[in-house]
């Protein structure tokens, strides 16, 4: 099989310790002169690879649940996003941000009345709802982006397949019963755990994906991601501790 690229890197999901590093390098050698493995960043580089990355993922389900993915070349992102502006770059969360917005001032207008206690639900049910649709359509590439920053999925893969699925419930909830102390105090833990990797990422000036919007949009990890966390963290403690 021919290998187009002398040398090819790939995120790799499910390693948590030395060992797993050890297995994943001992059984990428054998499609390759030269394996190169770490475990933080989560990545394994191929010299002179002479298998696909189905071959690959083949060979690493016989040894653990780990699985390679694709990820950009390390100099092509970096170069979109220095040349853009800060506008450009952050449009599509933007945009979502806009949309919740226009929608829950709509249904406000349209109930008559500006009530924070309704408004604030509804843009939280609107901000689980989309955010977990963007993630939902690369689960995968979402799981392999977020266990690049986030502290639990690190150590647990499977917490980033099922972190959109999380959000999800999270934003019916909201729909359904906006004023739950309990929905309050989950969505508070979540969001302010889901912060912490953020902090760690941003603080270390990690050259990473932001993975709220999933694997569609090429969002660089920043404050900003601080901000949108803390921003639902603070809504959820604020609701918590109003609500009487």
């Amino acid at each position: 099989m021919n290998a187009i690229t002398k040398k090819i890197s790939y995120q790799v999901t499910g390693m948590t310790c030395g060992g797993c590093v050890k297995r994943v390098q001992a059984t990428l050698s054998q499609y390759a002169s030269h394996v190169d493995v770490s475990l933080d960043p989560a990545l394994a580089t191929l010299h002179q690879p002479n298998a696909n990355i189905d071959e690959l993922n083949q060979a690493l389900s016989q040894v653990g649940h780990y699985t390679l993915s694709t990820i950009a070349s390390p100099t092509a992102p970096t170069t979109s996003i220095e040349s853009s502006s800060w506008f450009s770059t952050y449009r599509p969360l933007l945009l979502v941000f806009a949309y919740i917005l226009l929608v829950c001032s709509a249904v406000e207008w349209v109930a008559g009345g500006f009530v924070l206690h309704r408004f604030m639900p509804n843009f939280m049910a609107g901000f689980f709802l989309a955010f977990s649709f963007f993630k939902l359509l690369d689960l995968p590439g979402f799981a392999s982006s977020y266990a690049m920053y986030d502290v639990l999925a690190k150590r647990v893969p499977q917490y980033g397949y099922a972190y959109p699925f999380i959000e999800l419930s999270l934003g019916i909830g909201y729909l359904i019963q906006g004023d739950s102390r309990l929905l309050n105090l989950v969505t508070f833990i979540v969001m302010a755990f889901s912060t912490l990797g953020v902090l760690i990422a941003v603080s270390n000036r990690q050259k990473i994906r932001c993975a709220c919007l999933g694997a569609v949009f090429n969002l660089p990890m920043s404050t900003v991601t601080i901000i949108e966390d803390l921003l639902m963290a603070g809504m959820a403690l604020w609701m918590l501790v109003s609500i009487g």
